[in-house]
């Protein structure tokens, strides 16, 4: 039985990742690297394994660095020198074993770079870094006897995952159940999937609790509202009498799982989708995908209606990069070279200035341009943590470290669906950027349960005062990518909301939809002219008429293109 949780070991493996990650020579520190590595899973190394196990080879005496028998085998190397060679080395020793010696896996290790070979998977290959172990340890978690279920492999995911869920989706509203009920039991789908491989829930925790459900689906949408109910309920008041695989599961908050929902009715087909999406690797999520799979529940004439268009990661960072962050990147760069007695100071000012700012996607869709402005902000952010903290220095607890938050984030989108995405995808993202932090510190670092939120208004951007969103005075930026429109594809309400925003300009009528955008961000400019704006929109808008109907019209008020 294992005798430390998921939870701890993965703490243990962060720890032990900042406490090696100076270590070169295998002579000198190779053992006591191997002592701290069992450690990790609460393991005595003597007491299982020894070091310099001879083996007789055809060429003579071989010794394998360390060796437990049905369990490991890791040869180990100065940083720099060959893996490949110490792979071949290894399996002439294996070679030499008896069948119930042959270790399950072996391990290459340079200090710095890790091969894990999976023998029970024909040698399946793992490649990683000493850095990146807190994410592989599930590898490892056989030998803290963790051995009920065989862990997958980590596909990225990627467009997979938004079709799996839009297959789900389609079973689900083909059985009846739809609307405002799906969206919402979707997205709470969605976090524990993320959950289940990013250490907010013990690692495929929620993976086995689909398993052990009926092959049919019967019994699955029970077990899944009584789930979203644990997830939704402090530890310190739930049932006593609670199954203890149930009751592992930690609470989440948030609002994300407070509301009442009728429960769907799962089959064979579903369950069976649910699973596939539980093969995927959540943990490599990009935030692209959020809008991906929007996209791929939609009806085609839906996506029309609403001049929904996806935005890629790349085309985002586009329109941020000189919007806000290759200033604010300018600006660390020259702190970073201040040899001043000041440099810490102006640091930690800069740290506060970063904490300060809030955006504005008023037409956020799933949240792309939120999510991934947010990832820069806190990248930016550890960069500064590590220059006012070098080398890894111990610090008593890393959440104090950080100002950036996600609540200096704010959006607007007009169907409820999306908006529930954007707001789990701030709450993933937060996630991710936290464990990186803990990982550089070596300590665990999960804001849970959740308190802070993004705060996303299911609304229509044109018909909304905007600083009832975020006051004017605190806002600095607004972005996004609006619905373009052009004027005879624009349905009689759109229309009429352009002749409202334009009832001064003769000439809106030519207008796409997507200068409305233009026109509100414009007037909330005139009233603090701190604020900066930049979208996405057709060239249509740069060219021929509608030039002077858009641009002569913002430019006389006082708006400027920078």
């Amino acid at each position: 039985m294992p005798t430390l949780s998921q939870s701890e070991i993965r703490a243990r493996a962060e720890k032990f990742a900042a406490d090696w990650a100076d270590a070169v020579r295998e002579e000198a520190e190779a053992q006591s690297f191997q002592n701290d590595f069992f450690h990790i899973f609460g393991i005595e190394r003597r007491k299982v394994a020894i070091f310099e196990h001879r083996v007789k080879c055809e060429d003579g005496d071989g010794y394998i660095d360390l060796f437990w028998k049905g369990r490991i085998m890791i040869e180990m190397k100065s940083r720099g020198k060959s893996m490949e060679k110490a792979w071949e080395q290894a399996r002439r020793y294996a070679a030499t074993l008896k069948p119930h010696e042959m270790p399950r896996c072996i391990l290459i290790c340079d200090f710095e770079h890790w091969d894990l070979y999976d023998l029970d998977r024909d040698a399946e290959k793992h490649s990683f870094t000493l850095a990146e172990l807190p994410q592989h340890i599930h590898r490892f978690y056989y030998l803290a006897g963790y051995d009920e279920r065989s862990y997958r492999e980590e596909d990225a995911v990627n467009v997979q995952a938004a079709e799996l869920m839009g297959r789900l989706h389609d079973c689900l509203k083909a059985d009846g159940y739809e609307g405002h009920e799906l969206e919402v039991y979707l997205v709470r789908l969605l976090f524990c999937l993320f959950a289940d491989d990013t250490g907010i829930f013990e690692q495929d925790d929620f993976h086995f609790l689909l398993k052990q459900s009926a092959k049919d689906g019967r019994d699955l949408a029970p077990q899944l509202a009584q789930l979203f109910q644990v997830l939704n309920t402090p530890e310190e008041k739930r049932l006593r009498s609670l199954d203890a695989r149930m009751a592992a599961f930690r609470y989440i908050n948030g609002g994300l799982f407070a509301e009442y929902l009728p429960m769907p009715a799962f089959n064979a087909t579903m369950r069976q989708v649910l699973l596939e999406c539980c093969a995927l690797d959540w943990g490599a999520i990009s935030p692209a995908i959020f809008g991906s799979m929007f996209q791929s529940v939609m009806r085609p004439e839906e996506r029309r209606a609403l001049g929904a268009h996806y935005t890629s990661e790349r085309n985002i960072l586009k329109l941020i990069r000189p919007l806000f962050l290759d200033a604010l990147r300018e600006e660390f760069e020259q702190l970073r070279a201040d040899k001043s007695s000041r440099r810490q100071t102006r640091l930690r000012e800069f740290q506060d200035k970063l904490a300060g700012l809030s955006f504005l996607d008023p037409a956020c869709g799933c949240g792309n341009f939120l999510v991934v402005s947010y990832r820069e902000l806190r990248q930016l952010e550890l960069e500064v943590i590590r220059e006012l903290h070098p080398d890894g220095q111990r610090v008593l607890d890393v959440a104090e470290l950080c100002r950036v938050s996600v609540g200096q984030f704010y959006g607007i989108e007009i169907e409820e669906f999306p908006a529930q995405i954007a707001q789990v995808a701030m709450w993933l993202m937060d996630h991710q950027m936290n464990l990186a932090v803990g990982n550089h510190f070596g300590q665990a670092f999960a804001r849970l349960p959740l308190r802070q939120s993004a705060t996303i208004i299911c609304g229509n951007a044109l018909r909304m005062n905007w600083e009832e969103v975020v006051p004017k005075e605190r806002l600095r930026y607004i972005m996004g990518n609006p619905p373009f429109v052009g004027y005879y594809l624009q349905t009689p309400t759109q229309k009429q909301e352009i002749r409202q925003l334009f009832a001064d300009n003769k000439n809106a009528g030519i207008l796409d939809y997507v200068c409305c955008w233009f026109k509100k961000a414009h007037m909330l400019m005139q009233q603090n002219n701190e604020i900066q704006t930049a979208f996405v929109a057709t060239n249509s808008i740069t060219q021929g008429e509608q030039v002077p109907a858009l641009w002569k019209a913002l430019m006389n008020e006082g708006s400027k293109i920078f």
